[in-house]
């Protein structure tokens, strides 16, 4: 055998010794080391309702979650953690406790979450006495084989997981709320469903202009998602869901795809606002794929957008400018810590990252309101 080496030979044992010195301590024999992706930015962002309530504290849902992904703990933990604050505080109609009810005076209450890394999911609907319902749907995720638990059933794993269980769910508020809109929308007793469904949505939109709901909690929720520096991204949603809606209807908050949806390595999108145009698209989904393909949060969202405006063909959906007649909101994250808050109509997003918790303006799709 020729001892000389040739100018190629030295090239491929220069590149083994590179190849070799690049590799994790370990990595022959051992668990490989984890690689992270580089430049990730944690980052936490909501629904405007994110940034306000703070059920009597100090910190809003956005500060809480942050400051718990940056300080260690599991991001999906630190989210719900967060949205508890919303859940729990009685002066925020739209989630949990003190959520505006059904027509029959009940509060039921929707939610999920998803896990990235973990690539696991859970959620309840129509959930009767528990006020956080995101933990409960926590609860499916991590001890049960199942997504999704509604009604009844719900009720009766939460129970059984620990949770108390309350005989009704309302505030004072609230009450008082539901009392005001049976008055104007039942006094002789309706027997046309199409006149009493026309009949609550004109009472429940007189009311907003009245200044006695937020005309955002009409379709109230909030939607909470987050990464931290090694790209762990998780997201949840909860809501007391339309207000007053027909007993037993499920919106698009703790459908998979709809309300929220999570790849781990791609990123995370959530929604607030019409529940039945969001369902009809899964647009969650649709976001999340489009940022697979390489579109920036804000282009993903906007894109979701245009196909519900393309579906929604219904006259009574539509405004005098052949707008959808309704809201809707998209929060989106990428695993790289890239976010965006897009909406139908002009509104606003929470956030929190390095430089603190603040409400920001959505990038709207049209200008001006629904109606």
């Amino acid at each position: 055998m020729n001892d000389k080496l040739s100018r190629r030979d030295l090239i491929r044992a220069g590149a083994a010794a590179g190849l070799t010195a690049a590799l994790p301590k370990g990595a022959f024999g051992e668990a490989p080391a984890v690689m992270t992706p580089k430049g990730v930015k944690p980052v936490v962002i909501s629904s405007a309702n994110g940034n306000h309530f703070k059920n009597g504290g100090d910190v809003t849902c956005v500060q809480k979650a942050f400051t718990m992904i940056t300080q260690g703990s599991d991001v999906l933990d630190a989210l719900i953690a967060g949205v508890n604050l919303v859940e729990l505080d009685p002066t925020d109609d739209s989630v949990g406790y003190g959520g505006l009810p059904n027509a029959e005076g009940v509060v039921q209450l929707d939610s999920c979450c998803m896990h990235g890394p973990r690539k696991r999911a859970g959620g309840v609907a129509a959930l009767e006495g528990v006020r956080t319902p995101s933990l409960v749907a926590k609860a499916v995720m991590d001890t049960t084989d199942h997504h999704l638990l509604e009604g009844k059933g719900a009720q009766e794993f939460a129970r059984a997981m620990g949770f108390k269980i309350e005989d009704d769910l309302n505030t004072e508020h609230s009450r008082q709320l539901w009392l005001e809109w049976k008055r104007r929308t039942d006094p002789s007793h309706y027997l046309d469903p199409k006149d009493r469904a026309e009949a609550g949505l004109k009472a429940a939109m007189q009311m907003a202009r009245e200044g006695l709901i937020d005309p955002e909690h009409l379709w109230g929720t909030i939607n909470c998602d987050g990464v931290n520096a090694r790209g762990e991204i998780c997201g949840v949603t909860t809501t007391s869901g339309l207000s007053w809606k027909i007993p037993g209807r499920v919106g698009d908050s703790p459908i998979l795809g709809a309300g929220l949806y999570v790849d781990g390595a791609v990123g995370a999108a959530g929604s607030t606002g019409r529940g039945e145009a969001n369902l009809y698209n899964l647009c969650s989904f649709l976001i999340v794929e489009a940022m697979r393909r390489g579109a920036h949060p804000k282009d993903a969202g906007m894109e979701a957008l245009k196909r519900v405006v393309s579906n929604t063909v219904e006259k009574r959906l539509l405004n005098d400018r052949r707008q959808p007649n309704f809201g809707l909101n998209f929060y989106v994250l990428d695993a790289r810590g890239e976010f965006a808050g897009v909406s139908m109509y002009p509104s606003k997003f929470a956030v929190c990252d390095e430089s603190g918790p603040r409400t920001l303006p959505t990038e709207a799709l049209f200008e001006g309101k629904p109606e």
